[in-house]
């Protein structure tokens, strides 16, 4: 194995321990507003992983760029559209 792939993997796996770590301990008071700020980060995600996928043309590349991508445009939409709706709750109704 490269050794930069278990660098990368190491990094990944890391990550999504401190990622878990950190959501848990988030009241939910404060979710909503930190999910406008998570959008941000997965829109930063999505170009690293168009970098990815466009780089080297390994088959593993393709695929996990190719599925980040996937992921991260999920996340961004849905932040939005909770973000969205947690406005639209704070409007004045017209009568």
């Amino acid at each position: 194995m490269p050794e930069s792939l278990i660098i990368g993997v190491t990094i990944f796996v890391l990550s999504m321990f401190a990622g878990f770590e950190v959501i848990t301990k988030v009241p939910p008071t404060l979710h909503t507003p930190l999910m406008s700020g998570a959008n941000a980060i997965s829109g930063i995600a999505i170009i690293g992983a168009l970098l990815v996928t466009g780089g080297e043309n390994t088959i593993l590349n393709t695929i996990l760029g190719v599925i980040a991508i996937i992921f991260a445009t999920i996340n961004v939409v849905g932040g939005f559209l909770v973000t969205d709706r947690m406005l639209n709750m704070f409007k004045k109704k017209e009568k």
